[in-house]
């Protein structure tokens, strides 16, 4: 895991460089189609969700996150003549995301596919197949898999005519570099803090969200620990009450954007409670507003997932490390989930 946590820079460089020159293709369907309808389960449904929110922000378009059982299970009939079906596997071979998206193009959809599987089913079957570059992933937490599914996103964002500057997305992979030689002292430190607590809250709003819910998902998955990804807004509507001495937040933000002073004023808040907050990002605001705070680099916020999400890999895994457990192979989870 550590080792792919490492090897995103190249892995995003390659994958832009092989997605960008796909645009044409995307917008040509997104001239047939007004709404975008997203497949996907575990990690992908994470990126699935900073998809959704990059889309209604930024392109003007109606994007949800849709429900593979009702198709794989009850086997509803709905018009989805005027969807953008995006269909997100890792492996390209869960064969309930398969079934959705042929599902989705029996019911009038137009289908994208994004997958790190070139040879996989989703590849072949969608119209237009978002193949990322990634290579090979051996440890079954997905880092750097997810991470090219957030790059294959916001390229789609761009063919779908968001009003964004590509150039941003070269500044990524350089950023996460920057991340990774940076000193770990207040990892570390918040590492040895978690070791103790059984649960913690993870926190983000708008772009930040995803990272927040994959964030959660890692912590669960690899260090056993009960995690809750929740936005800051669903948070303070009762579920707040979980945060105490023993159960800290994790509050993660875009060092700008519409979201970061809310953020603040929840990391205030839970202080204010006598709970730890530790935080990702959200620059100099949040770090005073936090016991702990690992800094994430000054890039625009629709690509600050991207960078985001690092930090909180690395906490996984020497969390995980720290309590005994191997992050690569985590019990009961195998790398290719299939579900009915």
């Amino acid at each position: 895991m550590r080792s792919e946590i490492a090897e995103q820079p190249e892995a995003l460089r390659r994958t832009f460089a092989e997605l960008l020159p796909l645009r044409s293709e995307i917008e040509a369907l997104g001239r047939t189609t007004k709404h975008v309808l997203f497949i996907a389960r575990g990690s992908s449904d994470n990126a699935a969700v900073y998809g959704s929110y990059l889309l209604q922000a930024h392109a003007g378009r109606l994007a949800t996150l849709g429900s593979p059982s009702i198709a794989t299970t009850y086997g509803a009939r709905i018009d989805l003549s005027d969807v953008l079906a995006v269909a997100i596997s890792q492996s390209g071979k869960t064969e309930e995301i398969v079934e959705t998206m042929r599902w989705a193009a029996d019911c009038g959809a137009r289908t994208v596919g994004v997958t790190n599987g070139a040879d996989s089913p989703l590849a072949a079957e969608a119209d237009v197949a978002l193949v990322t570059r990634a290579g090979s992933e051996v440890a079954v937490p997905a880092t750097k898999t997810y991470n090219t599914q957030l790059a294959a996103l916001a390229v789609l964002a761009l063919g779908l005519g968001a009003d964004l500057d590509s150039a941003d997305l070269s500044r990524v992979p350089d950023a996460i570099e920057e991340t990774l030689a940076a000193p770990t002292d207040a990892l570390e430190e918040i590492v040895e803090r978690m070791v103790a607590v059984q649960g913690a809250v993870i926190s983000g709003r708008g772009m930040a969200f995803s990272t927040a819910l994959e964030a959660a998902l890692k912590l669960k998955e690899a260090c056993y620990l009960h995690a809750m990804g929740l936005s800051y807004a669903d948070l303070l509507h009762g579920p707040i009450a979980v945060v105490d001495p023993r159960t800290p937040a994790l509050l993660i933000a875009a060092p700008t954007g519409p979201t970061l002073q809310g953020t603040v004023a929840l990391a205030e808040r839970v202080r204010s409670a006598g709970a730890p907050v530790f935080s990702f990002g959200g620059g100099d605001a949040l770090a005073a507003a936090s016991d702990l705070s690992v800094p994430a680099p000054d890039v625009p916020e629709w690509v600050s997932p991207m960078n985001l999400i690092v930090p909180a890999q690395l906490l996984t895994e020497r969390l995980a490390r720290r309590l005994g457990y191997n992050p690569d192979v985590p019990r009961g989870l195998n790398k290719v989930t299939q579900t009915g």
